[in-house]
């Protein structure tokens, strides 16, 4: 995670709960403290992108249902459980921080959720995490 800021130290730490939880598809509410608690001891990140991580899975887990709702919604072509596991991570953060968050720039969320994308998923990843989250910040745009 060298050369990257708290914010984005954050989102790449929630990710790999999520990942992980998923992996082991124990994403309940109750469930993802005691995972980010076993996650979060392998980085070395400041203690306010550990605590800004934490806000992250404990929203997401408070409104995933919501949440892979939009990205279903925003995936018509694909079923969310098929999806790759971190692009479906991916999209669950940067769509919390779009649903929830309206005080962080659309623009923000999504160019660090590529970016994230970039680093940590397959070659197509990428422009498909833009593509699906331009479609979820443009409906929300619309809503507000």
């Amino acid at each position: 995670m060298g050369g990257t800021g708290p914010r984005r130290q954050a989102r790449e730490i929630a990710l790999q709960v999520l990942y992980a939880a998923d992996a082991a598809r124990d994403l309940e509410q109750a469930s993802l403290p005691g995972v980010f608690e076993r996650i979060v001891t392998e980085f070395q990140a400041p203690a306010r992108a550990k605590e800004r991580a934490r806000e992250l899975v404990v929203g997401i887990a408070a409104n995933l249902k919501q949440i892979d709702e939009r990205i279903a919604a925003a995936c018509s072509h694909w079923k969310l459980h098929r999806l790759a596991a971190v692009d479906r991570n991916v999209l669950r953060t940067a769509t919390y921080e779009l649903l929830f968050e309206p005080e962080v720039p659309a623009e923000v969320v999504i160019d660090e959720a590529v970016e994230i994308a970039r680093r940590f998923a397959g070659e197509a990843s990428p422009a498909f995490v833009n593509g699906v989250l331009d479609v979820i910040a443009r409906d929300r745009a619309g809503r507000t």
